[in-house]
Order: C-alpha cells, then structure tokens, then sequence
C-alpha cells in the first residue's frame, strides 16, 4: 500500500504568523520580525501615507497639541498598516496620530500590521475615519459615496457597513448636492449641518447661494434658515419668474418677520418689494371696507 503524501504546509495565515517564515520581512533586518496579525513598534520611515485616505483636512494646532502629548506620554492607541513589501508598510487608519508622531520626532510607532487589499484598505480606512466624531459632514459625505463607488455598494449595504440609518447616509449624500462655496462653508464650521439639510431642499442654486450669504449676514438660526427656505419653495413658479426681475435676493429675515407679525395684527396678506438701494413697497390686500377700517385702526394706534 502506498504511503500517503502529508499534507503541505500550513496554510498561509500560518506561514505569515511566523516572523521567521514571514517573506516580507528581509532577513537582513536589525529590526525584531513583527507577525502579521499583532502590534509591534515600526520605524515610522518604513511607513508610507494611505492614498485612500478620505480625510484632506488636518488642523495644524490640533495636531500640534497631540505632538507634546506624544513626547509626554507616547502613543497610546497603535496605528493600524499593512504589509506591502520587505520593511514597507502602508497606512490603514490613524493617521493623525502618525503625522503627530512625525511632529514630535518619534522615530518608531507602534502598529497593527495586517493583510489588506486595496478595495479592503479602502474599505476599512473609510469606515474608521466614518466613525470619527470630528470628521465634517462634507468628509462623511465624501466617504460615503467613495465607498458606494469603489466597493460597488448601494446606499442599504452601505448603511449595514457603516453602522448607520439609511436615511443618515441619504441625507448626507444629499449634502454633495449642495454649490462648492456652501460645501467650503460647512467645512470651515461657517453653518452647521442643520442649515446646509434646509438648503439642499432648495433646487435653484442662485437663490440656495443667496440664502448662504443671508444665514452668514443675518446670523440665522437653523428654525429661521428652514422657513426661509421653506417660502422659496411654496413661491409658484410664475411669481418665482417675476420675483427673478425684481428681486435678485430673498427678503432678510428681519423683514420677512415683520411681514408675518403685521399680517398677524390686521388678519391681511402683505406683500413686500424691496430694492437694492433700500426702496420698497408694501402692499396690503384687504377684501371689504371693514378689513381696511380695521387696518387704518392699527396704524392710528401705533
């Protein structure tokens, strides 16, 4: 009877959990091998950028502050690479803290070292950065949709991978939606999320502009963005084209509210024209003598 053949090897996560089997450490290193799979200290010089990094934004004080905590007291919270070559790691997550160590003239870091291909890296650096409570909501918004297009996912999956609503990420989506100055606005913390929501509702960039400029001159709260844009939207679009003659720009808030309080006092519709010297009209409806009496009374009490 013939013998039987062992069986060969151990499987490839084995081979790679054994420093000295590890192919992509070279065997002339001075550095103790690192298994895949466990946290060891890396030169960071063997550490290069992940190009999938959806983060574009680092705040140089913030960064600054994390560096003299690092001389202080170290890197608390390993990096996370992966293994591309002999003594060559790429960077999954954590790159604040790399860039912080760089800053505060470490030359090692500790890291997690895994296996990673480019569609998982991508995956796992987006899904990391996702989870950060201070990423902006135009850096979530670009990571979603990264994500659905490079790893061909729909806006369920994506949820499911996230950990997140589906109308969460819808909502976000809808974000990139909005004209590239108010995406700058968001990212610069000029408006929070709660006014850019109220002005992606608005379909016409001009007037979604305009509401922009009046949210940052008449600092408006998120109620008072949401009317407005409310009342763009409910104009008809008949009145919408003639209010493109004579009115470039929404009325300020100020004045639309005094608008609503007067109609609210004399029970009658007022409409306002205002011009871009200052001039105006304001036009009160009434429907019988009695409502004027009543109007002309309001006047004579004030």
């Amino acid at each position: 009877m013939a013998k039987q053949k062992k069986a060969l090897g151990r499987g490839l996560s084995a081979i790679l959990s054994n420093p000295n089997t590890d192919i992509t450490q070279t065997k002339n290193s001075t550095e103790p091998a690192i298994p895949l799979g466990s946290t060891g200290e890396l030169l960071i010089d063997t550490i290069e950028v992940n190009p999938f990094q959806p983060r574009t934004h680092f705040n140089q004080e913030a960064l600054e502050e994390l560096a003299l905590s690092i001389k202080e007291l170290g890197v608390i919270q390993p990096i996370t690479v992966r293994k591309l070559g002999y003594d060559k790691y790429q960077l999954i997550s954590g790159e604040r803290r790399f860039r912080a160590s760089q800053l505060a003239g470490l030359t090692k870091i500790p890291a997690y070292i895994r296996i990673a291909n480019d569609q998982e890296m991508l995956e796992m650096a987006l899904v990391e950065n996702i989870q950060r409570q201070n990423l902006d909501a135009i850096e979530i918004a670009l990571s979603y949709q990264l994500l659905m297009d490079e790893c061909q996912l729909t806006q369920e999956k994506l949820s499911e991978r996230v950990g997140k609503k589906r109308s969460t990420v819808t909502n976000y989506l809808r974000l990139l939606r909005l004209n590239p100055i108010i995406q700058a606005g968001i990212r610069d913390q000029m408006i929070g999320i709660g006014h850019a929501r109220a002005l992606v509702n608005i379909e016409d960039e001009k007037q979604q502009l305009d509401l922009y400029k009046s949210i940052l001159t008449d600092s408006l709260s998120v109620r008072q963005t949401e009317q407005l844009a409310q009342n763009l939207k409910t104009i008809s679009p008949k009145k919408s084209a003639h209010s493109k003659k004579t009115q470039k720009t929404p009325l300020p808030f100020s004045i639309q509210q005094i608008s609503q309080d007067f109609e609210k006092k004399t029970n009658c519709s007022t409409e306002i024209k205002l011009q871009k010297n200052g001039k105006g009209k304001l036009i009160i409806s009434f429907k019988n003598e009695e409502q004027l009496e009543h109007i002309i009374q309001c006047f004579q009490s004030e």
